[in-house]
């Protein structure tokens, strides 16, 4: 049961090739809409067997400007899927970021003991999400399970994120905006690694952990500008400085050595391979970003 309010990130086009199958249905639906959670689950045949919590608004530069939607979607739309859970007696997965344990220096990685230090709208809001779910398991012994992302990147992602963003304004003959001077480091998974760790996590993660997901693979954001300027065949006069964020964390690096050791996680994606076959992927499919593009 996919359930989706299909905000302005959302795109029902995304599940053209499961739409059809038998096990999958789709509700439209706001997870800070109790009843949309309840009404969504009496679809089912019986009860679920759990929830995975996707739903979240994440884009930093509209929680500085709008900070009470992303209140509302990730922490009060959290409390109704834990509510619900604990009515049907099923795991809850969260499925959280590294954003929440703050930033690092040139030194350090985030374990899953790395204390909370947010610093963003967005960054606060997954952290008091998070910090709800452990409440639910200590409390109410719900069965839940956190997973701690780094930075995704792959097919289908909205192109507001960088490296759709970059992509497609090459296409357009657009420049790559790098924030302040592009010294800001991240540590970037393909979508398919992630996605593999929280299914591992969903179906043998230990009740209460917390399990961080990272690709051991750092980038500064103006290397990322780089790359993708020589993989598209472009120069560097493509790639523009534009003020900084507010509050911009320096890096974050995840430690993902619980993962890899309890539940035998391991990334099979390069980024030798997996970006470039993600340009690819935006450069064959114009039809699907532009409209978005056009849109937002």
């Amino acid at each position: 049961m996919n359930l989706d309010a299909l905000t302005y990130a959302g795109n029902i086009e995304n599940l053209k090739d499961v739409e059809s199958n038998p096990h999958y249905k789709f509700f439209k639906g706001d997870i800070t809409n109790e009843q949309d959670i309840f009404s969504a689950g009496d679809l089912l045949m019986g009860k679920p067997d759990a929830i995975v919590h996707f739903a979240a608004e994440s884009h930093v530069d509209n929680s500085i400007k709008n900070p009470g939607v992303f209140v509302r979607t990730n922490v009060e739309g959290t409390l109704n899927l834990l509510k619900y859970a604990k009515e049907k007696g099923i795991r809850h997965l969260q499925v959280s970021t590294d954003e929440v344990y703050g930033t690092l220096g040139s030194t350090g990685y985030f374990t899953e003991d790395t204390p909370l230090a947010a610093n963003s709208p967005y960054s606060a809001s997954k952290a008091g999400a998070d910090l709800l779910v452990r409440a639910w398991h200590e409390t109410y012994k719900l069965d839940t399970v956190i997973t701690r992302c780094s930075n995704n990147y792959g097919p289908y992602q909205f192109p507001e994120k960088l490296i759709p963003l970059a992509v497609t304004n090459l296409m357009q003959g657009k420049k790559i905006p790098v924030y302040g001077k592009g010294l800001n480091i991240r540590d970037w998974l393909h979508v398919e690694d992630h996605c593999r760790g929280i299914l591992l996590a969903l179906e043998k993660g230990e009740s209460g952990r917390i399990y961080n997901i990272g690709g051991s693979n750092e980038w500064k954001n103006i290397n990322i500008a780089k790359e993708l300027v020589k993989i598209m065949g472009k120069d560097e006069s493509q790639i523009e400085f534009v003020t900084d964020r507010l509050g911009h964390d320096l890096r974050y690096a995840i430690d993902a050595t619980l993962i890899r050791k309890e539940l035998g996680w391991e990334p099979k994606y390069t980024f030798s391979t997996g970006l470039p076959e993600t340009v690819k992927w935006y450069v064959e499919n114009e039809a699907w970003w532009k409209p978005l593009k056009a849109k937002s």
